[in-house]
């Protein structure tokens, strides 16, 4: 808890919009809100957090950026979503309290950092979960849509011209679709799933109830439930106990034919074994938007398989993604002050 009388100094570590900045003030009076637009990356497109690499800072510019985030008591972004630029200033900053971690499974880019236990405990990280909500659920009920309705067939009888005779095609009203993981982006999936009158199965840590889910499977029962679905959708984070969880163990009992999409990570998914079971039949059709290695090399089978459509980590791409984030960071920031717990707190044992 800062004193009444000193406002908490956040320093915005991206290319966030003046407009943005200028919200996060009117959301939060409390908090001093320092940025520098000189010293930016600038972004190439909607949330490119990252920024243009085309842009180098000179040596005193540097110097200049570096002070900047060194004053942080609180950091909003990972500076140049650099772990090893994090691991700088959190070493050179010992006022520095919170981080904003700008993607939803940002985790990964706080385990890259090296930090050390007593770091983790001084420091208090949160991602941008739930942000992607909606547009990540839109993909995944897309790619099992395309899956039920053969698109790689129709798509082919069209640019051969072809009048094929009439086939019948997979009703998501009669189809069992599970929810590898119920969190934000999961939770928004299931609710889509069950809207358009999927049974809509899901799996969580807790086992708590979701709406829109009709049955919650353990983690450690996957194996006994995956060969009644439809439709696998991942939205699990990359951690080391998700690691290949959909690999050859648990595509070997799955229902024929059955559909995979992912908007989670990839690692999830081992993708050697996928492409086995894709060539098998085991799996009939698979809608990737992330992969175990990005950007997906141009040796990858998965380009030209017949029955995989292949999307760059684009899905959760939306023109919003920053003043939802800005929404979420003051909302935070009024909990940090207050003494609350924070929303998406970056557990640093498993790093989700």
């Amino acid at each position: 808890m800062t004193e009444p009388t000193k406002r908490l100094r956040v320093v915005i570590a991206t290319d966030l919009a003046e407009e943005l900045c200028q919200e996060i003030e009117r959301l939060e009076p409390r908090l001093e809100v320092v940025r520098d637009h000189r010293l930016y990356r600038p972004m190439r497109w909607a949330a490119d957090f990252d920024g243009d690499p085309a842009r180098v800072r000179t040596s005193d510019e540097q110097a200049q950026f570096d002070a900047l985030v060194d004053s942080a008591d609180v950091l909003f972004s990972i500076p140049d979503v650099s772990p090893e630029a994090l691991a700088r200033t959190v070493r050179a900053n010992p006022g520095l309290r919170w981080v904003q971690v700008m993607a939803a499974g940002g985790g990964g880019q706080v385990k890259a950092a090296g930090l050390t236990e007593q770091e983790l405990d001084r420091v208090v990280f949160t991602t941008s979960a739930g942000v992607h909500g909606s547009t990540l659920a839109e993909y995944a009920v897309f790619g099992v849509l395309a899956g039920a309705k053969d698109l790689p067939r129709i798509r082919r009888a069209q640019s051969e011209r072809t009048w094929e005779s009439r086939w019948e095609m997979r009703h998501l009203d009669e189809m069992t679709v599970l929810v590898l993981g119920l969190g934000g982006i999961g939770t928004a999936a299931a609710a889509r799933f069950s809207a358009l009158g999927a049974t809509v199965w899901g799996t969580s840590r807790t086992g708590r109830s979701v709406p829109g889910v009709d049955r919650v499977v353990p983690l450690d029962r996957l194996a006994e439930a995956v060969d009644q679905v439809d439709a696998i959708v991942v939205t699990l984070p990359g951690t080391d106990s998700t690691t290949h969880l959909v690999g050859e163990d648990l595509l070997s009992r799955v229902k024929p034919g059955v559909i995979v999409a992912n908007v989670g990570r990839g690692t999830v998914i081992d993708e050697s074994a996928l492409l086995a079971a894709l060539d098998d039949g085991r799996v009939g059709f698979a809608a990737l938007d992330v992969f175990e290695r990005e950007p997906l090399s141009p040796e990858s089978p998965l380009w030209e398989h017949p029955r995989v459509l292949v999307t760059p980590h684009t899905a959760a791409l939306s023109s919003q993604e920053e003043a939802r984030i800005v929404r979420l960071f003051a909302d935070n920031a009024r909990r940090f002050l207050d003494g609350e717990p924070l929303r998406n707190e970056v557990d640093t044992v498993e790093f989700y």
